[in-house]
């Protein structure tokens, strides 16, 4: 079975990817670039709505895609999990990007540094780094 996620993958694409459907694809693309230095990869417009239809973009050494939420898609909320070397300093940067905090960076039990925003869009973003050298335990 482990054999199954052995295949091609474009950089900056892992065995599992994030994909996006929001309201304003626009200003989460703005948000990403302002709060996370993300790149735009490339953007594909929807042949019949006029809108887009996908976006892939890159933050650190991974990619997600978005989109224009619309039926049967419909936003919805999400998460992700992001590893950085400054929480600090990002969740500052994303708290001007226009993200608002869930909860301040903090030193978290399980060995993280940790702080939480929500972007315009809804997504909820933890912002993460390792303290200590070791997986994480039960």
């Amino acid at each position: 079975m482990a054999d199954m996620y052995e295949t091609y993958r474009p950089e900056g694409f892992h065995s599992v990817n994030g994909y996006l459907f929001v309201a304003d694809p626009e200003g989460m693309i703005h948000f990403l670039q302002q709060a996370f230095d993300a790149e735009e990869l490339n953007r594909t417009i929807h042949p019949v709505h006029g809108d887009l239809a996908n976006v892939i973009m890159k933050i650190g050494d991974s990619c997600i895609m978005l989109s224009q939420a619309r039926p049967p898609f419909e936003g919805m909320a999400t998460a992700f999990y992001v590893y950085v070397s400054d929480v600090d300093g990002l969740y500052a940067k994303a708290l001007e990007a226009g993200a608002e905090s869930v909860f301040p960076p903090a030193d978290m039990d399980y060995g993280d540094r940790q702080g939480g925003v929500k972007d315009p869009s809804g997504t909820y973003w933890w912002i993460s780094e390792r303290l200590v050298k070791e997986p994480y335990k039960d």
